[in-house]
Parts: C-alpha cells; structure tokens; sequence
C-alpha cells in the first residue's frame, strides 16, 4: 500500500499511514483506551515480531486531524513449510481492527486488503472475538477462547471453581507447594520447552520469550510452582487494564501427579484478585482438545474466535492446526525426539506457525 490513504468524511478527513517509531506511545494510548483493542494490540508486538522471530510487521493506524483513531497490526508470515500470509496478529490469540467508528474500520481493512494484494500472499487473516465481515470466508468452530470475572473476594474466587476441580487445588495446598514470580526464565524455559515437546509441539526459541520478557515489562510475568523446591510448573502471564492472560504455561511429569496445573492457575488468579484484576482470560484452545477440557473443568464458557479470511493467492482458507490429518506422523515422531534435538529444530519450524 502506499505510505498514506486518505479519505474524505462528513467530519474530517482520515489517513491510514504506517507506524513509526516516533507515534508508539501514541498507538498505546489509543489501545489502552478503546474498547475492541486487546494486548495483542500493543506495539510492542511489532517489535517482537521483528527482532526475535524475524518476521515484517506492517501497523497501520487511522489518522483525523492528528490523532490516532484506529489501529491494525499486522505481520507478515512467509516460510517455505506454511505458506505466505499477512495475520492480525500472528502468535497471539486476538487482532483485526480496533477503531472508533465503523467507517474507520472499514477504511482500515481495506487498506489491508490492498496490502495482501501488493505483498501477494496467500491470504490475509483478521482474529476477533466477533464476526467483523461476514461476507469473508471464517473459520469459527476450530478456535475459542475462555474469559471469566475475577471476583473481588478471593474465597468466592475458590468456590466457584467447580467441585472436582477446586478439590485438585486444595490437594495441592496441603503439600508443600508454593508459587513464585520469577525474574527471569531460567525456571520456566526448561519447563516449558519440554512440555511442549512431550505434546508434540515444536517449541519457540528462548529469545522470544526473552524478547516478550523485556518489551513489556511489567505487563509480562513468570510464575512458577515449586513442589517440595522442585520447580514443576510454570507460566508467562500478560497484565492489560483490569485483565491477566495466562499465555504460555507447562509442567514437568510430576506436575499431573501433585496438581501443579491446578495450583498453578489457581495461584495466579489468586494474586490477580488481590492486585485488583477483574478478567482472567484463559487463552485459546482448540475445540475437543486436552486443554479445553481444563479450562472448562475450571468453570470458564467457551466463546468462539472468528478468524476471518480475505484470499489473495490461495483457494480456501487454510488449515495449519494439529488437528490435521496431515500433520498427525510429524507430532507423534516430535514427542520422542532428545529434547536438546528438538530445541534446536523446534525455532525453525515454530517461527512459521503464526
């Protein structure tokens, strides 16, 4: 797309340019503030994208009469083994546009478009919580998400956790295990780079968890649970307004044995509360999956994701998921592979998985 799209209105003319360095804080005082924004919003994705997993990111923002009045993030995919696709935003759950009105919206998405059609990807993909074009291809029942009030009193936190569910937590309370903010990853890379391997899934490298680390700072935190001092499970955790978003989490073997998971979540809803967070956003999960069993034990309602898809080069909206037929012999043989084998291959081919 060109450097600057201008259209004219009933109230004052708009310009959809892309973000530089110098309107950052500008593009985060607008997220902070508008209702269909999300983390996933924030600039420091772009930075992210970039730097650590070497990806083009392309944010565009609407412009009337010097202020930001719609944002949307986008990143451009390209690897041999998925494809080409330019995703708002690719490695997060959320994206699409976040705007003022609709006419923003619609100005921005079809800047968007022409981008996908400039750059000839395969497809360009939107990520909302709600249908936002309902004439584009969608893929809604592979993909939701489980958001849940934190109440303000942390008992009443406890007992709304389903019975059987709350029973694991208490369990686990009665050993000596305890959660621990950590202030950096040398506890929970290790954790988590073998969890994922042991379900077949190839693991980020560590630069981009330390890349997320230290973009966001405080609104970026490592929890971790000791049983008996052993580390056994952990969790990277966003802070966006009154929100915490567990995001990347695994456990050792000995996690399912002493409710690890369990205390774990349990723990990090516990300090949200009494920091005054008031949403606990459990993240994606893939519909008939282990981890959306969990999640629903835990009392949360799925809602469904609509990943909207505008086709640029490719017939049909893709299916890059691990439920996939395809991709069934290529999980099973990664779940054996030496872990140091496969943090080593797992960056090369996670980097594409957008």
């Amino acid at each position: 797309m060109q450097a600057s799209t201008f259209v004219e209105t009933r109230a004052k003319p708009i310009s959809v340019q892309q973000l530089n360095n110098a309107r950052i804080a500008e593009w985060d005082a607008f997220v902070d503030v508008n209702p269909a924004a999300t983390f996933f919003h924030r600039a420091g994705w772009r930075r992210v994208l970039e730097e650590s997993l070497g990806h083009r990111a392309y944010y565009l923002y609407a412009e009337r009469e010097g202020r930001i009045v719609g944002v949307l993030p986008l990143g451009h995919i390209k690897t041999l083994l998925f494809g080409n696709a330019l995703v708002s935003v690719p490695f997060c759950v959320y994206g699409g546009v976040a705007a003022e009105d609709e006419v923003i919206e619609q100005l921005l998405t079809d800047a968007a478009r022409e981008l996908a059609e400039e750059l000839q990807v395969d497809y360009l993909e939107l990520r909302s919580r709600t249908r936002r074009n309902p004439d584009w291809p969608c893929k809604d029942e592979l993909y939701v998400t489980f958001r849940k009030p934190i109440d303000p009193d942390v008992e009443q936190n406890m007992l709304a956790i389903p019975r059987k569910q709350r029973r694991m937590v208490r369990q686990a309370m009665k050993r000596d295990i305890q959660g621990e903010i950590d202030p950096n990853l040398d506890r929970f890379f290790p954790i988590y780079a073998d969890s994922v391997r042991r379900h077949g899934t190839p693991v980020f490298t560590r630069r981009y968890f330390e890349a997320l680390h230290r973009v966001f700072g405080r609104n970026c935190q490592v929890l971790t649970v000791t049983c008996e001092g052993r580390p056994v499970s952990s969790v990277m955790s966003f802070y966006f307004r009154d929100e915490v978003l567990p995001y990347y989490g695994g456990g050792t073997r000995e996690a399912r044995s002493v409710a690890g998971f369990d205390f774990l979540y349990w723990d990090l809803m516990r300090r949200a509360c009494e920091q005054g967070y008031r949403m606990f956003d459990y993240g994606r999960s893939k519909v008939g999956t282990g981890s959306f069993s969990f999640k629903k034990n835990w009392g949360f309602t799925p809602e469904p994701l609509y990943y909207e898809y505008h086709l640029v080069r490719a017939s049909r909206i893709p299916d890059i998921n691990p439920l996939n037929p395809k991709y069934r012999l290529f999980i099973n043989a990664w779940k054996h592979l030496p872990l140091p084998v496969a943090n080593l291959l797992g960056p090369m081919i996670s980097r594409g998985l957008g």
